[in-house]
């Protein structure tokens, strides 16, 4: 070969590497960084995406948005102009497999494309055997032979439009197509990372009946409990949740038995029994995922309504909270249990779901005011992956979800402080809320101070300055704050419709407060010094004499509107 044709040749293999699609599959594997996963930082488990911790502020697309890419493609702006870094989004079984071995992963691709396009991170939905405890996001060819792939059944023998998960044909063909997605993601994604975590199924259980009454399901009934399942339950009985004790003392705790034997007679047997067989079903579409692709894996509960009196009012066998040591015993391959709250007593329940170390997610509820209190609550109090309302593809920027977006602006922008504090120990956050439930007043302890924060009251008394105590409260009225504490006596805050002050952890002292800013965070981080607060801006409190016999300055930091907004706090004691 003379010199020209080398010469040739290799601008040629230069040529088709720079054209080549960035994908695994000619990248050096040296060369590929660690996918994305969970790690356990300090007290908190967060998700780490190309070696740093990363917080996903999302969204959850409705359910059949991510299907058209033409429908699609105004709304990814949307989505961005409200704040995002990450969608939720829908991949179904049928448009997967649509034709039984034949594999078009179209949807996936188009996805990717959008999502980088537009500098955002995904979370897939994988709709397979159910969605909303129904089926019907599975192929034609599942559909049309319930023969091969059976059907719940009632006690009286009717079939209903829901999978059995004693059904291992089904759960072997749902494994196979998933399993294929992911090899799929794995050779275009590897690199790029743009999808940072699977949602496998979508809010599974057996709707109207405690349990399955299909043959198969009737004979695992009257069978053995698993021994795996009472294996796992003597290993970890020092710390099972209070209603996995209650249900297993109720047989004695025994370690073999049928399912009555075991648990006793009841729906809350039938509800374990249905338990270990969607999180079975699950683990193996999960297990066969990871084989390929080893992405971080969660599932979504139908949490449990005020108006349900038993398991198939919700769906039975969910990963609801009651059921999560029965889900850690069989599904080991799914790493997150986590809730779909739009319920109003939001803390309540999210503590609910992150008891035993459950890293905490919530891939639904809602936007508005309340849902930015509700993301701020996951992610400064309760050390939160993310936060994801439903649906805001077309309503992102609407002024009903104005404060909202700017909540998602200004913590994406105060991410890596967040992150930071989450693993050091050094974060909380506040919910409060007039009505249903009433929560107005709450308090943290960090370091040597009390910090006590109110909702922002109406009300006024003393001459007509507003004071921290007393006063009405507007009824739809909802605040929340994040506060990090910097050092010893600095605190930055990120507010909303709440008034802080503060008292020293102990002694007799009062605490002052040294110097307050304003300010805000760039898109990049960095923190831009605005206004020096004093005077009128921090004096809470007029009534000096009643304060100090309460330990109080009356001073404090005012964060009287919806819009958030942050505040840089030193304080000193006297």
């Amino acid at each position: 070969m003379n010199r020209l044709s080398v010469f040739l040749a290799g601008a040629a293999a230069l040529l088709a590497a720079a054209c080549a699609p960035n994908t695994a599959n000619n990248t050096p594997a040296a060369s590929l960084p660690l996918q994305p996963h969970l790690e356990k930082r300090g007290p908190v488990t967060q998700l780490i995406v190309k070696g740093e911790p990363f917080l996903a502020l999302a969204s959850e697309l409705r359910n059949s948005s991510a299907s058209s890419p033409a429908y699609m493609e105004p709304l990814w702006e949307n989505l961005k102009a409200g704040g995002m870094n990450t969608v939720l989004a829908v991949v179904t079984w049928e448009q997967v497999e649509p034709v039984e071995g034949q594999f078009d992963f179209t949807v996936v691709d188009e996805l990717l494309k959008a999502a980088r396009k537009h500098d955002l991170k995904l979370a897939l939905l994988w709709f397979g055997s159910w969605k909303n405890g129904m089926s019907s996001y599975h192929p034609v060819w599942v559909k049309t032979n319930d023969a091969k792939y059976p059907l719940a059944q009632t006690k009286d023998g009717s079939k209903l439009p829901i999978l059995s998960t004693l059904g291992e044909e089904t759960a072997a063909a749902d494994a196979r197509a998933y399993a294929a997605m992911m090899k799929h993601l794995a050779q275009v994604d590897r690199v790029d990372q743009t999808v940072i975590m699977i949602q496998m199924e979508n809010e599974v259980g057996l709707h109207g009946w405690t349990r399955d009454y299909c043959p198969a399901a009737n004979a695992a009934f009257a069978g053995p409990v698993p021994a795996e399942l009472t294996a796992w339950l003597s290993a970890h009985r020092d710390s099972l949740l209070p209603e996995t004790l209650e249900a297993w003392k109720k047989g004695g705790c025994r370690t073999s038995g049928t399912w009555e034997e075991v648990f006793g007679k009841g729906d809350r047997t039938d509800e374990i029994f249905m338990a270990w067989h969607y999180a079975s079903y699950m683990n193996k579409i999960s297990a066969a995922g990871k084989a390929e692709y080893d992405l971080p894996t969660f599932v979504n509960a139908w949490i449990v309504q005020p108006e349900d009196t038993r398991p198939g009012n919700y769906p039975s066998g969910g990963p609801q909270a009651q059921n999560h040591d029965i889900y850690r015993a069989a599904a080991p391959a799914i790493d997150i249990l986590s809730p779909d709250i739009y319920l109003s007593d939001y803390p309540t329940i999210l503590r609910m779901y992150a008891r035993s170390g459950n890293p905490v997610f919530v891939p639904e509820s809602r936007a508005g005011q309340g849902g930015a209190a509700n993301a701020a609550f996951t992610i400064g109090e309760m050390g939160g992956i993310g936060y994801s309302p439903f649906g805001l593809e077309n309503g992102a920027v609407t002024e009903q979800n104005k404060t909202f977006a700017e909540f998602y602006h200004k913590a994406g922008a105060f991410s890596r402080e967040i992150l930071a504090a989450q693993a050091e120990g050094r974060i909380h956050g506040t919910w409060v809320k007039a009505l249903d439930p009433t929560r107005v007043k709450d308090e943290v302890v960090m370091g040597d101070y009390r910090i006590q924060f109110e909702l922002v009251s109406s009300g006024r008394r003393n001459g007509g300055a507003p004071q921290r105590t007393g006063g009405t409260y507007a009824p739809d009225a909802q605040g929340y704050a994040i506060v990090i504490q910097d050092s010893a006596d600095c605190f930055t805050f990120l507010g909303s419709n709440i008034r802080v002050v503060f008292q020293p952890k102990e002694g007799p002292k009062t605490v002052g407060l040294a110097k307050v800013t304003t300010g805000d965070y760039t898109p990049d981080g960095k923190w831009v010094e605005g206004r020096w607060l004093n005077g009128d801006e921090i004096q809470l409190r007029y009534d000096i004499l009643p304060a100090i016999e309460e330990h109080y300055s009356g001073q404090g930091l005012d964060f009287g509107r919806p819009s958030p907004e942050f505040m840089k706090v030193q304080l000193y004691q006297y």
